[in-house]
């Protein structure tokens, strides 16, 4: 696996984000140009919805600390071809405004380029997150 492909830009992503780096330290795995989306109820929480650009990632990384607490963050398998890593797991997260709890599957796809990570898509309970976060 060279440092360059996605399987290995997916493992040192998930190493960066289970080992507590700094926002920067993980967005500097992501292009300039990066397309982000995680599909829901946009206003929910500021990462659903799309946007672009490295900050993106550091904005998720930076406002996740805020507004949620991570109770469980479980990952089945990583799956990948030449551009792509799927990462498919589940996780349980507390909204701290709310105090309820989000339990979802989901799958973040990773497409790769040049060495780093071009676009980032996330599916999971769009539903259930939307109820956790909103009452």
């Amino acid at each position: 696996m060279s440092k360059n492909d996605a399987g290995h830009l997916a493992h040192e992503f998930l190493r960066r984000m289970g080992a507590g780096a700094a926002p920067a330290e993980v967005a500097a795995l992501f292009s300039e140009q990066l397309e982000w989306e995680i599909a829901g109820d946009n206003g929910a929480l500021p990462w659903i919805g799309k946007k672009s650009g490295r900050k993106a990632v550091a904005d998720f990384i930076s406002d996740a600390l805020v507004l949620i607490e991570r109770l469980r963050f479980d990952v089945k398998d990583i799956l990948t071809s030449d551009t792509r890593a799927a990462i498919v797991g589940s996780l349980a997260s507390r909204v701290k405004r709310t105090g309820r709890i989000i339990e979802t599957d989901f799958v973040v796809v990773l497409t790769v380029a040049n060495g780093e990570i071009i676009r980032f898509q996330m599916f999971e309970d769009s539903f259930a997150v939307s109820r956790a976060t909103r009452g």
